[in-house]
């Protein structure tokens, strides 16, 4: 049988490979279960079962105007809640530019001598230096960015305030259910980045926040560079009671990304490839920006049963099986409260940067924040 012949592989791993993986996390019984569910249609298996309908476009809420009377009284909420050092930015650092040459993303230049990374530890000096308590900045790396980034950061590393922390890892099979081998070694991957919620945990990092009064998380991705700490939306956050906001902004020609649906009537993000294909996804006008608002104790207890998708990579002509798991989907464990937010200019909430030509597009912008940084 093809399990037995995984668990013999499993058996004969080196230890020093088998210490790598279990301190990241792998659990050989989890990928048993991955290779026994492999055959058929994977793109079939990863859709959601139950039913998919729309949202109500009216439970998706607006940031009120700047400078309306709505904006200010939230703006007052969230510096207060930045003053008494309730909330902690957490990014996902974990990617690689394979688009920019195969470095680290976040050492990469987003203007010319600043990199992604300055761009973040910028934001939060700003933050701690305007309102006199510290906005923690927490990196989730992976096995591939950790060394690096921990480089750069050398001695703004205190693992309190600047601190990192690893994603998970497992190993890849073959379409049989077999280890999937990088020339003589199993090939080793980073599970996603829905790891966040138990790696973090795993790192203590949240309860010790939490035990110093903090009570709310952002988290964002890196290659963003739109997504940023703004008083007003933690206010909005903070007045509405709600324990999760997932920010989303208005599609345009070609997106293609997670977006609020209800699923058995509940509101939640699903990614593109996760809908049912008799679902009209062209009807969701707005998708997730993967920038979150969480509150730190629904993130500290959340239990669930995390949804792995099935991914089938070409390696050199082979095909490779991982199986990850994507942080929207703690939405169908928290509620997520649904917040439309800016996608134009020197307001907008999503600039993302996968490749060179996505910077040069949105340089000026980038060039304003540099400066609202005191990075220029």
């Amino acid at each position: 049988m093809t399990i037995d012949k995984l668990r013999d592989q499993l058996k004969q791993l080196a230890p020093p490979l088998f210490a790598r993986l279990r301190d990241r996390g792998f659990d050989p019984t989890q990928l048993e279960t991955w290779a026994a569910s492999l055959g058929g249609d994977h793109a079939a298996r990863n859709r959601l079962s139950g039913t998919v309908t729309e949202v109500d476009p009216k439970i998706i809420q607006q940031v009120p105007e700047p400078g309306s009377v709505a904006h200010q009284r939230l703006s007052n909420i969230g510096n207060a809640a930045l003053a008494r050092g309730e909330l902690a930015v957490c990014v996902l650092a974990g990617g690689m530019a394979t688009r920019m040459g195969g470095v680290v993303k976040a050492l990469v230049d987003a203007l010319p001598g600043i990199t992604f990374l300055d761009m973040r530890l910028a934001e939060v000096d700003g933050v701690t230096a305007e309102h006199g308590a510290p906005l923690p900045l927490w990196l989730m790396t992976s096995e591939a960015t950790n060394e690096r980034i921990r480089d750069a950061l050398n001695e703004r590393l205190d693992g309190k305030n600047i601190a990192t922390f690893e994603q998970f890892v497992s190993l890849r099979l073959t379409p049989e259910g077999e280890l999937f081998y990088d020339e003589q070694e199993p090939s080793v991957y980073a599970t996603g980045h829905g790891d966040l919620p138990d790696a973090l945990r795993s790192s203590g990092l949240l309860q010790q926040f939490i035990e110093r009064g903090g009570r709310y998380v952002w988290i964002e991705n890196l290659d963003n560079l739109g997504a940023r700490v703004d008083p007003a939306i933690l206010g909005g956050h903070i007045e509405s009671g709600a324990r999760l906001t997932v920010e989303l902004v208005d599609k345009r020609p070609g997106d293609k990304g997670g977006g609020p649906v209800l699923h058995d009537g509940r509101p939640i993000v699903a990614e593109h490839f996760r809908l049912p294909l008799d679902f009209d996804a062209e009807r969701v006008l707005v998708f997730n920006t993967n920038t979150f608002l969480v509150d730190a104790r629904a993130l500290q207890n959340l239990a669930m049963n995390w949804t792995y998708v099935e991914v089938h990579k070409d390696v050199e002509g082979r095909t490779a099986i991982q199986f990850e798991r994507i942080v929207n989907e703690m939405t169908m464990a928290i509620e997520p409260r649904f917040l439309r937010v800016s996608r134009e200019g020197t307001t907008s909430r999503f600039l993302p940067c996968k490749d060179f030509e996505d910077l040069k597009a949105i340089r000026d912008v980038v060039e304003e924040l540099a400066k609202e940084r005191g990075l220029r």
